[in-house]
């Protein structure tokens, strides 16, 4: 499934990133605007309104049962847990998830609640895509696809899935987890990743990758590529590909290809690593920068 919005990685980004990169800014001011309106589409202003909005429910404490929905010449009503939201071709709704964010829904798109505590809040999103703007602690929103749950991990991201199950995450500001089946991928921001029914979440990359990258990454880990496969993405990683090459340190050649672009610490080994060694692998996480190993530990705890 592809969305315009979404770039592809070769020249500029397009004009709906850039209008996510405004909101964003918007999101992080905190600017007053009017309370959220029920709107036909995507748009920075009414967008940013729906964010101020969510604040205010955050400041105020309120935790109202179910969540509410506005949506496009149907005015407000509420979802309960069970229930099961589905908009059609034309359609387009705003839902608050509790007091900690909202949720931007497509058209085409079906998704039922879970779960709506104050603490956890959990939906499942059959097909379709979403917009989510979070401001909650870790783990706090989940969202149930047919191949990965992902989980918010206080953050502004897209997420679409596909009627086969197949699914995509774009992170904008902060991280999301992918999981399936004990695998797990993080995705910080400015990155993205796939995920398949049966095999679950891939291994994720930077939206600016190159693309015979993200072909060689997505071949090798749905295509049944191969060594040939991670030959390419090992030949076409850079140094902010880093995190990528992390996500695969179970392959051996990998180790010398990271250690290539980002050094390990001393007292980390390929040996270590290639037997799993959590502690040596939390250090060359650090050595990446993109937060320490005793944040990434905490965000392993199961999901609830």
């Amino acid at each position: 499934m592809r969305h315009d919005y979404l770039w592809d990685g070769s020249g500029e980004p397009d004009s709906e990133v850039l209008r996510l990169e405004r909101l964003l800014s918007e999101f992080r001011s905190h600017r007053p605007a009017p309370e959220l309106q029920p709107r036909p589409r995507w748009s920075a202003i009414a967008a940013a309104a729906a964010l101020v909005a969510a604040g205010t429910w955050l400041a105020s404490g309120a935790k109202p049962e179910g969540w509410q929905v506005a949506r496009a010449g149907a005015g407000r009503s509420r979802l309960a847990v069970g229930e099961t939201l589905e908009t059609g071709a034309g359609g387009h709704a705003t839902v608050n998830v509790g007091s900690i964010g909202y949720i931007e829904v497509d058209a085409n798109s079906r998704l039922r609640l879970e779960r709506a505590r104050g603490d956890r809040q959990r939906m499942s999103l059959e097909y379709g895509l979403i917009r989510a703007f979070i401001t909650a602690p870790p783990r706090t929103f989940v969202v149930d696809t047919p191949s990965a749950v992902a989980t918010d991990l206080g953050c502004f991201y897209t997420l679409e899935v596909d009627k086969d199950g197949g699914g995509r995450v774009s992170v904008l500001a902060g991280w999301v987890s992918f999981a399936h089946a004990g695998r797990e991928s993080f995705i910080p921001a400015g990155a993205a990743c796939l995920t398949r029914p049966g095999r679950g979440p891939g291994t994720p990359y930077r939206e600016q990758s190159s693309p015979a990258f993200r072909q060689a990454l997505q071949n090798f880990d749905f295509g049944g590529g191969g060594d040939g496969a991670l030959d390419i993405v090992l030949t076409e990683a850079t140094k902010d590909d880093a995190f990528t090459l992390w996500h695969l340190l179970t392959e051996p050649r990998v180790f010398d290809a990271l250690a290539a672009l980002v050094p390990p610490p001393a007292g980390v080994t390929r040996e270590g690593i290639l037997r799993g060694d959590r502690q040596m692998l939390d250090r060359w996480w650090d050595q990446l920068g993109l937060g320490n190993a005793g944040w990434w530990r905490h965000l392993e705890r199961p999901l609830q």
